[in-house]
């Protein structure tokens, strides 16, 4: 048992001995736990002060962790086994939790908290601190060495496109081309793979949308911030919980988005079955809408939503390539350069339907020996793009 152990058992005992609720009454007996020891330095106080509150009244090292600048990604792969990512760089850290158990009963802790159940017969949950911080826990016997927590932080502040072009995402020119494609009212759809920046893009790229338009946002967790006073109405999943063992999907937040008057949708990220939801809405006089979904390439995005509709309802695959074409006219590809930095990696534009088949057609790309992101050619379907260009210039 280490020191720090050592005193949180000493801090509990105490604790529920006097009863003591308050956090001045938790900190007045840490203090006088520490001035027993009289070989702890100032620093090593102060230190032990820190980590004995976090233990008993907050989250231990979960909680030091979540106040560390420039951490995004926490992921805990058992007590002993901690790795961040600090600033785009992943390492592992230092410090360990003090057992198993209790790394599982900090998960307990959040997951309650959030009005959600995680046990052995349902070893998952997904939760979301009040500042939008999404977890994902797993305990055994699904984790197989222990119990499992990530966790992805998010800014305080929302990452906007002028932000995107100074981290030399995209260039200045396929900003401007994007922002004149939102709010021409394009549908977009934004693939890339796991940390590629989907949903940071997708917030950049729905802060275009004209304020007057009415905006309903779906997603599992919600997250997008989109900046100024809208006539919003931001809608979230929910998992059965332990008061209610009603589960809305997004699937069925789709349908009913439709009756509340939309005039873009956006879906935080389509998975499964709700695509073919999503691509009804698309065909049905809702365009401009914005998704993502997980895809390492444009063509490879095709054959997902493919397959991702195919689950929702049983049609013929052509009918699905069709809605496909109809309904998205952009394909956004995001992705990681060899220095692991998020980048715009392709822009892509659905050109038509022809031989069964969905045809592309590029207009950006990024090229793999020298990182530069180029204009490789003109946007083909140009009425809605002329139309918004005229307005700004006051000639409609």
């Amino acid at each position: 048992m280490d020191q720090k152990e050592m005193f949180r058992n000493r801090l509990q005992q105490r604790l529920a001995k006097l009863m003591a609720d308050t956090d001045e009454e938790v900190l007045g007996e840490i203090d006088n736990i520490l001035l027993e020891e009289k070989d702890l330095t100032l620093r090593q106080r102060l230190e032990l002060q820190s980590e004995l509150y976090d233990a008993v009244r907050k989250l231990d090292l979960v909680e030091e962790l979540l106040q560390m600048p420039g951490v995004n990604e926490i992921m805990i792969n058992g007590y002993d086994q901690i790795y961040i990512e600090e600033n785009g760089q992943l390492r592992r850290w230092g410090k360990s939790f003090a057992s198993r158990e209790r790394l599982e009963d900090v998960i307990q802790q959040i997951v309650s908290g959030c009005n959600r159940a995680i046990n052995t017969s349902m070893p998952l949950a997904d939760a979301r601190l009040a500042d939008g911080t999404r977890i994902h826990a797993v305990l055994p016997p699904v984790a197989v060495d222990g119990p499992v927590l990530t966790i992805r932080r998010f800014s305080k502040k929302a990452i906007d496109m002028d932000e995107l072009i100074r981290l030399d995402t995209l260039t200045p020119e396929a900003a401007r081309f994007l922002q004149t494609l939102v709010q021409a009212g394009y549908s977009l759809m934004i693939g890339g793979g796991t940390s590629a920046g989907k949903t940071t893009f997708l917030n950049a790229l729905a802060a275009f949308i004209p304020a007057g338009e009415r905006i309903i946002t779906i997603e599992d967790t919600a997250e997008l911030r989109i900046p100024g006073e809208r006539n919003m109405v931001r809608l979230e999943a929910k998992s059965a919980n332990l008061q209610e063992n009603r589960t809305i999907t997004i699937r069925d937040l789709i349908r009913a988005a439709l009756r509340m008057r939309p005039d873009r949708i956006i879906v935080g990220e389509v998975r499964g079955e709700e695509t073919i939801d999503l691509l009804q809405a698309l065909n049905t006089g809702h365009q401009g809408s914005l998704s993502t979904a997980h895809a390492n390439s444009p063509k490879d995005m095709l054959l997902r939503l493919e397959t991702m509709a195919l689950m929702g309802m049983d049609m013929p695959l052509e009918a699905i390539r069709r809605q496909i074409a109809s309904g998205i006219d952009i394909f956004v590809q995001l992705g990681k350069d060899r220095k692991k930095k998020r980048r715009l990696m392709s822009v892509a534009e659905v050109e038509g339907f022809e031989d069964g088949q969905v045809v592309l057609h590029g207009l950006f790309e990024r090229d793999w020996q020298d990182g530069i992101l180029r204009k490789t050619g003109e946007l083909m379907h140009r009425e809605k793009w002329e139309r918004e260009v005229y307005a700004n210039e006051g000639k409609v």
